[in-house]
């Protein structure tokens, strides 16, 4: 697990882009998210994309080739919404271990076909863990502000099987991303420590917040350096900031983050804002442009993509990324 501290100070590494936009692409039916084991399945389960990882495991298999072929150097795993929080929505509560750890393995297996092919290049998965729908700071009810629709410690038991799970599976490094509360981040953390613990192991973690808009500010109302104090008392491999904003509109944050930690640092930004549709136009070229400009500034040390990318964005980004060093972990002051 060292080889990912040895491969990051040689360069930028590179991140894959969004496995949602690419699922749309197989527009699977109803049927085809049930597959034979669930077919008389009592519930709707088109659009659990996690649930493909079982029932689709090809799809998600071309995918993860499909970003190394573009350039990638870690992938994620199908595993966004695999806690038991999440898979409430559908009730599949009981499949969560199963789910994250064919989603691990699905990963780990194209990730050491690659690394076969090219030694000097070694590629890594990223175990993702996503926020829940469910956020622990703030409540859903306007009515009733002391109202909380999780407590830490369900976070803390949905996160742990994940964790295990995501561990078993092989994976090399574990992602806590998309961050809009930093409670429900730092249950996380905390399932990831208790983990550590229970098995004498150490595995790298990587932290993502989400700043969700212009007012440079978490869902839960965090600045930059508020969310960087909140977390830096684990001992990260990364802290960067991913979704809801596109390159361009992420920058500023991740200076202010580039100069105040000594951590490594990521960004995997949307291609663009959405359009009225909700769907981003950004092309791979307009993103590479933009991107270029975190290495020219030396803010960067993993680079991927979020909501709307695909193997073309990262291509683009990837090709670019090679031409640049990698930012040095210097904390650095204005004053």
């Amino acid at each position: 697990m060292g080889s990912i501290y040895k491969e990051i100070q040689k360069r930028i590494l590179v991140l894959d882009g969004a496995m949602g936009t690419m699922l749309q692409e197989y527009k699977f039916s109803e049927e085809d998210f049930r597959g034979e084991r669930f077919k008389d399945f009592h519930m709707p389960l088109q659009g659990n994309n996690d649930l493909l990882s079982i029932t689709q495991p090809e799809a998600i298999k071309e995918i993860h080739r499909k970003y190394f072929d573009a350039g990638a150097d870690i992938i994620e795993t199908n595993t966004f919404s695999g806690t038991t929080i999440a898979m409430a929505d559908y009730e599949l509560e009981s499949l969560v271990y199963e789910l994250n750890y064919e989603s691990a393995k699905i990963a780990k297996e194209v990730a050491e076909e690659y690394t076969k092919k090219t030694p000097n290049q070694p590629r890594f998965v990223a175990g993702s863990i996503g926020p829940t729908n469910r956020t622990a700071s703030l409540s859903p009810d306007v009515n009733r502000p002391e109202y909380r629709a999780v407590t830490f410690e369900e976070l803390r038991v949905a996160y742990k099987e994940q964790v295990e799970a995501l561990i078993d599976g092989g994976v090399d490094v574990l992602l806590v991303e998309t961050i809009f509360d930093t409670l429900n981040a730092k249950a996380a953390l905390f399932a990831i420590d208790e983990v550590k613990e229970d098995r004498n192991i150490e595995i790298p973690i990587m932290v993502s917040g989400t700043i969700t808009d212009a007012s440079g500010r978490t869902l839960s109302g965090q600045t930059v350096e508020a969310f960087l104090t909140s977390i830096s008392h684990i001992p990260l491999l990364s802290v960067g900031f991913n979704c809801a904003l596109g390159a361009e509109q992420l920058q500023p944050y991740l200076k202010r983050l580039s100069r105040a930690t000594s951590f490594h640092t990521s960004a995997h930004p949307n291609a663009g804002l959405p359009n009225a549709f909700g769907e981003y136009d950004q092309s791979p070229e307009e993103m590479g442009k933009l991107i270029e400009n975190y290495l020219q500034d030396g803010l960067i040390n993993i680079i991927g993509g979020c909501c709307g990318t695909s193997p073309a964005h990262i291509k683009v980004i990837a090709d670019v990324a090679a031409t640049y060093e990698p930012r040095k972990n210097e904390i650095t002051s204005d004053e």
